[in-house]
């Protein structure tokens, strides 16, 4: 596996949606494959990547076969999964979490006529991989908001899987947007060190609570942050994390990100079914429909509802950013002039924290 600062190098290097053309042929049919990294039952993210391949197969019918593998493990397993997938016909295999990188790459160079399609990547190695991922920080920044409004503690938290640009943009958001509409607010960030534990998950949950948090967002797989915030009789409030988690709905999620991979996974294997597919990476957020933000609900004042929705139809009609200068880096160093947006580069390479929140990132 490569450093982590290698990866943040390479992420800013092809923060800039190169493409790629690789030839395609049309295709009567297509057997599209996915490698989830948790259960589809999971409530959060590979249950939302799954209800993306059910629509992508809804919407084109019998032209297209999904088949999928459950619980794979982000280690040298991954790539004895992904072969398998590769010699058994797939077309297209889409591995979606950020540790499948370096396997779905050594498959890929061995299978010039499979498509590779990486969730979360940076690294196209072979004209035959792509890469996409949402611009989940933009849905932070909403949750940001809701949360500097409604914390009765002036503390806030943030249970964070891995110290990679993805999350840390996450992390900044949250906290910058929080920070600007409550100058009082404190961030607590624990690391999980997994996408999906729920017993690590829960117990990150926990200890926040009993710390004072009564705002959490979680960038981890499962419901259990949500489960625990439950059992605060109303005290703490969350979100709903990759899906909807309307399960807790009206409280404690009062909001949601939602990965909206359906259009993405219908898109790509139509292009290759037309023979119009090429390599590409994508990035798309809130304004695309990729990133929805989840029904606030009644639990939130209609006045704080009202400025989390201006912020989102900002965000996604491109007049504002998550990021918007005065902003320095956590040790004081200038990163953004007053009125300066944050360049595409600096957030899809990001590896620093912002001025205001404690702790180091874990090396």
């Amino acid at each position: 596996m490569k450093n982590r600062t290698t990866k943040i190098l390479l992420a800013a290097t092809f923060a800039m949606g190169l493409s790629f053309p690789a030839a395609a042929e049309k295709l009567d049919h297509v057997k599209a494959c996915f490698i989830y990294l948790g259960p589809i039952a999971d409530g959060g993210w590979t249950y939302q990547h799954h209800r993306g391949a059910e629509a992508a197969k809804a919407g084109l019918g019998d032209r297209v076969e999904i088949v999928w593998k459950e619980n794979v493990e982000e280690d040298s397993s991954a790539e004895a999964e992904i072969e398998d997938f590769a010699n058994s016909g797939c077309n297209i295999i889409f591995t979606t979490s950020f540790g499948f990188m370096d396997a779905t790459n050594a498959v890929a160079g061995r299978h010039p006529d499979v498509k590779f399609e990486h969730a979360t990547g940076y690294i196209r190695e072979f004209p035959n991989v792509s890469t996409y991922n949402a611009r989940f920080y933009e849905g932070r920044a909403v949750q940001g908001l809701i949360a500097g409004r409604m914390t009765r503690t002036n503390k806030i938290g943030y249970i964070a899987s891995f110290p990679i640009p993805e999350v840390l943009a996450g992390i900044n958001s949250y906290y910058v947007n929080a920070k600007r509409v409550n100058p009082d607010v404190e961030l607590t960030v624990i690391w999980a060190f997994t996408w999906f534990d729920p017993e690590i998950e829960r117990k990150a949950a926990r200890d926040m609570i009993d710390s004072g948090v009564d705002v959490i967002a979680a960038h981890t797989d499962s419901t259990a942050t949500m489960e625990e915030a439950a059992k605060s009789g109303g005290s703490v409030i969350g979100f709903g994390q990759a899906s909807d988690m309307a399960d807790f709905k009206p409280s404690p999620r009062v909001s949601a990100i939602i990965n909206n991979w359906g259009p993405y996974y219908f898109r790509r294997i139509n292009e290759l079914i037309n023979g119009t597919y090429e390599q590409a990476d994508s990035e798309e957020g809130i304004g695309s429909g990729v990133v929805l933000i989840g029904q606030i609900t009644e639990e939130v004042p209609s006045s704080v509802k009202a400025e989390a929705e201006a912020l989102r139809d900002a965000i996604g009609a491109g007049t504002t950013s998550p990021f918007v200068g005065p902003l320095n880096k956590q040790d004081g160093t200038p990163w953004l002039k007053d009125g300066e947006v944050a360049p595409i580069g600096d957030i899809l390479g990001m590896n620093f924290l912002v001025e205001g929140i404690e702790g180091e990132i874990p090396q």
